[in-house]
């Protein structure tokens, strides 16, 4: 599937994943989302946790119309007749509250993990993924320290491409980058996937669907098939299947590099998918220096 196919009108697919889309925060592209949605057609949207930041409720709360808009887009499909299926993450652990049992409102199914079977047949595990980052299990104010630090690497990230958009530069993200080429973290994300690869063998599925990381991936972890949605506060894809059970992600960012004037963006499938490493990011300097030095528990904890 070339994205050009993708923007020249709406797309049916038969499922749809996103996650951490982190509205109320200044850093949740909502009006990407929105503006994704438009463009398909789908029998399933599953949301994959941190869909709204509640942990912005006790600090800095952002909310705009594009927040309201996207909202009330997931409910007009919901009535539609999509099925949507939201399962909460540690953002959004709010929700959880009324778990384990799943519960239905405004026809939207909310429920702790999922199973979703493909066209094909084949059984993939959902679920947030949190579950299997040891910060934020056992050390959950490192997590909270962490999260500060990135926030305060995505607001140097805005203004540093401020600048850069008014010198007729292109946009650059800095973390994406920094993950892949600081030492901790790259282990910290190899052990996550394994983790979450071994859940599914021991549910008997044939793979994983996941977020929490902010890391868009799909790849084969001994057989099990692992992929994870990504964000929509720096990578902005999501995960989707077609009629004939076959997986993609779809990189939306090329709608906010396109302001910076960058060249357009790509998607890649689960069959024919390009080598680890080859869906990434600019690098930057400012979010490489906050991984390497304080947010080690941030990006090595993966909570994003």
């Amino acid at each position: 599937m070339s994205f050009d196919t993708l923007l020249s009108g709406q797309t049916s697919y038969r499922a749809v994943f996103l996650s951490d889309i982190h509205l109320g925060t200044r850093g949740s592209r909502a009006a990407l989302v929105v503006d994704f949605l438009k463009t398909v057609n789908c029998e399933k949207l599953y949301l994959v946790g941190d869909i709204i930041d509640g942990w912005r409720l006790r600090r800095s709360w952002h909310w705009d119309e594009a927040h309201d808009e996207l909202l009330r887009m997931i409910l007009r499909l919901a009535r539609r007749g999509v099925e949507v299926v939201y399962i909460p993450g540690n953002h959004d652990e709010m929700f959880r509250a009324w778990l384990p049992m799943e519960l239905e409102i405004a026809s939207i199914r909310l429920c702790p993990k999922a199973e979703h079977v493909a066209a094909d047949g084949r059984r993939y595990l959902v679920i947030h993924g949190d579950e299997f980052d040891s910060v934020v299990r056992y050390a959950p104010v490192l997590a909270v320290l962490g999260d500060h630090a990135y926030t305060a690497a995505l607001t140097l990230n805005r203004w540093i491409n401020g600048v850069r958009r008014r010198l007729g530069l292109p946009y650059r993200s800095f973390s994406a980058w920094a993950k892949k080429r600081v030492k901790g973290a790259v282990k910290a994300i190899d052990r996550f996937e394994e983790a979450l690869a071994r859940e599914a063998r021991q549910c008997g599925a044939d793979g994983v669907i996941c977020g929490h990381i902010h890391n868009p991936e799909i790849r084969d972890i001994g057989g099990v098939t692992y992929m994870n949605t990504g964000d929509w506060v720096e990578s902005c894809t999501a995960l989707v299947e077609d009629r004939q059970g076959r997986f993609s992600l779809i990189d939306w960012s090329s709608h906010m590099r396109a302001s910076y004037g960058a060249p357009s963006a790509s998607s890649r499938s689960e069959s024919g998918r390009a080598a680890r490493g080859g869906f990434r990011q600019e690098p930057g300097l400012a979010q490489a220096a906050a991984v390497s030095g304080g947010v080690a528990a941030r990006k090595a904890s993966l909570s994003a």
